[in-house]
């Protein structure tokens, strides 16, 4: 609705991962240079985690853009219980067709189909989103289908995203010979303010604008707010796009954001990031020195 009155061919800060619009940060420069090693020295298991909205699932999403036609790609995106067992979300991601009695079965029947994918020059990766979900046996369960990889081979490569709480899981003991095979690991951490301006101003002249939209300041309050969360960010700016659009105001500045903040009661719903908060308490001093800008203490 505004996108009109700012310049703009599309709305900037969209909710969906849209790899046109990502932006490498310091981070997530690193975390794709890990995905393409996991890939590349054909790691067994690569584990990519990182708090909610960090931008795994946007960074995954583009090296898959990225691949060629030698590499067979099968996604689960759903990972909870309810919705079946393992072999069937296997057979469902690579489309083999699933009627068979038991899981043995299955299993047989996706060992011959990464058989025969590598027999054609092809290789196989399975990518797991919000692994966190999963259930220590259904872990266990993928460390056995690995087990398709033998000696100096490797037929499947297996990619998990997920939440923090991934690395938990896999640092119970039972599952010991699973975080053995973990060749690539990478945590995925939130922004600094540097990286936060550069994203901001990147999706917005991703969008067709071709100046500022939002002043320094406001910039300061949305990291504040948002620790520097990509998702948490691009739920700020685009509230705060319908608020200026609201009041005809061309330049989103900081009372506006504070505003629009406090109208939401938005720290009320969002979690804590812990390992952010050094680098917030250093961007509150600034707006307060700079922009004499007192942010609460929910900050």
């Amino acid at each position: 609705m505004y996108t009109a009155f700012f310049g703009l061919k599309e709305k900037p800060f969209s909710l969906t991962p849209d790899p046109a619009y990502l932006y490498l940060s310091k981070n997530h420069a690193r975390g794709q240079t890990m995905l393409e090693y996991g890939l590349m020295s054909h790691a067994g298991f690569t584990v990519i985690t990182g708090d909610i909205g960090a931008g795994k699932t946007t960074l995954v999403y583009h090296m898959l853009q990225q691949m060629d036609e030698d590499h067979v790609i099968g996604v689960i995106n759903n990972t909870h219980s309810a919705f079946g067992d393992l072999m069937s979300w296997v057979l469902d991601a690579f489309e083999i067709p699933n009627n068979f009695p038991d899981n043995a079965a299955r299993l047989r029947a996706f060992t011959e189909f990464v058989m025969e994918q590598y027999s054609n020059g092809k290789q196989v990766m399975l990518i797991i989103d919000e692994a966190q979900n999963l259930s220590t046996e259904i872990l266990e369960e993928l460390r056995l289908i690995s087990n398709i990889n033998i000696a100096g081979d490797v037929f499947l490569q297996m990619m998990l995203i997920g939440q923090p709480e991934l690395i938990e899981k896999l640092n119970q003991p039972e599952l010991t010979q699973f975080a053995q095979r973990i060749g690539v690991e990478f945590n995925l951490r939130p922004m600094d303010f540097e990286d936060t301006q550069a994203y901001i101003r990147h999706r917005v002249t991703t969008a067709g604008c071709d100046h500022e939209l939002f002043t320094e300041s406001a910039m300061g309050v949305i990291f504040c707010y948002a620790e520097g969360v990509p998702r948490r960010i691009n739920t700020l700016c685009d509230m705060s796009l319908v608020y200026a659009f609201a009041d005809e105001q061309p330049i989103v500045d900081a009372p506006l954001v504070l505003e629009m903040i406090d109208d939401r009661s938005t720290t009320a719903v969002i979690r804590r990031t812990k390992s952010i908060t050094q680098e917030v308490g250093r961007v509150k001093q600034w707006l307060a020195t700079e922009y004499k800008l007192e942010l609460t203490n929910d900050v």
